[in-house]
């Protein structure tokens, strides 16, 4: 089935139309099943099922302590606003923007968790849905539905829910891989026809200056891929940057959590082939997209993509076997040690862990891997260096400094591997912005002894 195919026929011979049609209702009508104290997983990122959620929203005066669990998710999301605290607790494995105000606010709670991890809380039985929220294509000939552009974080969590309600959108393309569902497994059908939720790739926001910064990352970043590589990218300024310098490399794989358009253009012209793979050969594995309708119709029925669930995916064990593994992820700020912060700016809580831990350590061993923390010297408004004397009080190690390798900004590319303090402290410094380098080595001087 394809975007193209517009409806069901639901006249034809197949066994499984009779209990399709019969599980057909409306959102309204879904949502009934879910009462107050439930579980809730939500399928999320740009596949969030919208229409469920606010649904659901609409009977908050019915329920209470109702818990809410997805990572990231993109759209608005009205139970996290003031006064919904009684009737529904989000739980996140990684804070958007959306949600950000709510957790520090303690209307929502954040679980501290390797992405690698998150799916498995269900199927462990740590964590326990009882109505699982999906977004799915319409069905093939054979009765199964794909989860899309997000089948990493939700087709386990689903499979193990009591209640699954799936939102099932003409629009949503058929990614293929471990990535689909029966309409069996399915208790409640919703059908809708609207495009999917988007992320654009270019920050509206940046200006010229921070996207020059971004551009010398890139290409330092680059000059660590070697042709035949695969990598590991996710979404932003910086793994932009990169993907623009790669278009003169040979023969590259892909591994990744995710992936946005940036993507796309290296496939078409071949330098994404996937050819010289260990693992998957000829195959781009991820979990989920958050991108744009370029990609989302690139992925549809395209059989280059396998996307499987995310404890596969992000298994650092699995990841290592990809030779010349290289994992591209970012950070908030990165001490003179090599501490990496990414999920909080001091004690207030930001993003999440994600996948960097889980793709730092299974670049690292990889045969000929390069794990890479990238990230602009200092703030936009140039008021704090990034690279600093310790974390602010209360900042959340992501990333210990004995699973640190390459760090990069726009200054330079700084290996820490087998680094003593000291030589971190100087390697760091080097590649610092320069109003700042005084200062750090005036630190590193009194407390590393450089």
């Amino acid at each position: 089935m394809t975007l193209e195919q517009t409806s069901i026929n639901k006249t034809s011979g197949a066994p499984w139309i009779s209990k399709y049609t019969s599980k057909l209702v409306s959102a309204e009508e879904a949502v009934k099943v879910i009462k107050s104290g439930d579980k809730i997983i939500i399928q999320p990122g740009c596949a969030a099922p919208l229409n469920l959620i606010n649904a659901m929203v609409k009977r908050k005066e019915e329920l209470f302590g109702v818990e809410i669990y997805h990572i990231l998710v993109v759209g608005n999301l009205p139970y996290t606003e003031p006064g919904m605290e009684k009737h529904f607790k989000h739980k996140a494995f990684f804070i958007g923007h959306n949600t950000r105000r709510a957790v520090n606010e303690g209307r929502a709670e954040f679980i501290p968790i390797f992405l690698s991890e998150v799916t498995l809380l269900f199927k462990r039985g740590v964590l326990q849905a009882d109505v699982a929220m999906i977004h799915v294509s319409p069905p093939d000939e054979h009765g199964f539905c794909s989860y899309g552009i997000d089948v990493g974080n939700i087709k386990t969590p689903a499979e193990k829910a009591k209640v699954v309600i799936a939102q099932v959108n003409k629009q949503m393309p058929r990614g293929l891989g471990n990535s689909f569902i029966h309409i069996n497994k399915i208790d409640y059908l919703v059908e809708v026809d609207e495009p999917l939720q988007e992320l654009p790739q270019v920050d509206p926001n940046a200006s010229k200056e921070e996207l020059e910064i971004y551009d010398k990352i890139g290409r330092n970043v680059a000059s660590l891929i070697e042709d035949g590589s695969t990598i590991q990218m996710g979404i932003g300024s910086i793994p932009d940057a990169v993907l623009r310098y790669l278009h003169e490399k040979n023969d590259l794989g892909v591994h990744t959590e995710m992936f946005s358009d940036g993507l796309i253009e290296l496939i078409e012209e071949g330098v994404v082939n996937g050819e010289k793979k260990t693992l998957h050969p000829g195959k781009i594995i991820a979990g989920f997209v958050l991108g744009t309708k370029k990609s989302y119709r690139f992925i549809d029925n395209n059989p280059i993509f396998e996307f499987h669930p995310q404890e596969y995916v992000n298994d650092p064990f699995l990841i290592a076997k990809n030779n010349k593994m290289v994992a591209i992820n970012s950070a908030i700020e990165i001490d003179l040690t090599g501490q990496v912060c990414a999920d909080s700016i001091g004690t207030k809580l930001y993003s999440g862990i994600g996948g960097q831990v889980d793709f730092v350590r299974g670049a690292a061993r990889s045969e000929g891997g390069k794990p890479i923390i990238a990230l602009p010297a200092a703030t936009s408004n140039m008021k704090f260096s990034k690279i600093v004397p310790t974390l602010k009080e209360g900042a959340g190690v992501v990333t210990s400094r004995g699973d640190v390798h390459y760090v990069v900004t726009e200054y330079g590319i700084a290996d820490l591997f087998g680094k003593t303090i000291q030589e971190r402290a100087r390697a760091l410094i080097e590649i610092a912005h320069p109003a700042f380098r005084d200062e750090l080595t005036e630190f590193a001087k009194k407390t590393y002894h450089i």
